[in-house]
């Protein structure tokens, strides 16, 4: 007999908020990267094909862990914001990121 054991998440570990995401990014991030873009560096923007290139882990299978870690940790010109935010903040905004690089930041 096989015994199964389920275990609940709350809503919050399973997705992150997209509209929050948006509104973190909007304050924290646009002022450097409006549009996707990158002010400092205009080659290293957030469009998946930069973060593919440029991000360490991101890669071809586009792992959102890699726009947390540089958001938590910031590199070069690009500050840390684990002081700033929270984990769950900093899981949206790299959502928002995710989800915009993977329509060109278009719409």
């Amino acid at each position: 007999m096989a015994i199964v054991l389920s275990v609940a998440f709350p809503q919050k570990a399973l997705a992150s908020d997209l509209a929050r995401g948006a509104q973190l990014f909007s304050a924290n991030c646009a002022v450097c990267h409006l549009g996707g873009g990158n002010s400092i560096m205009s080659i290293k923007t957030l469009k998946k094909d930069a973060l593919e290139k440029f991000l360490a882990g991101y890669g071809p299978n586009h792992n959102e862990n890699a726009i947390v870690k540089q958001v938590t940790y910031g590199k070069g010109m690009m500050p840390a914001f684990k002081n700033r935010l929270t984990e769950d903040q900093i899981a949206d905004i790299a959502a928002y990121v995710q989800s915009q690089a993977e329509k060109d930041w278009e719409g």
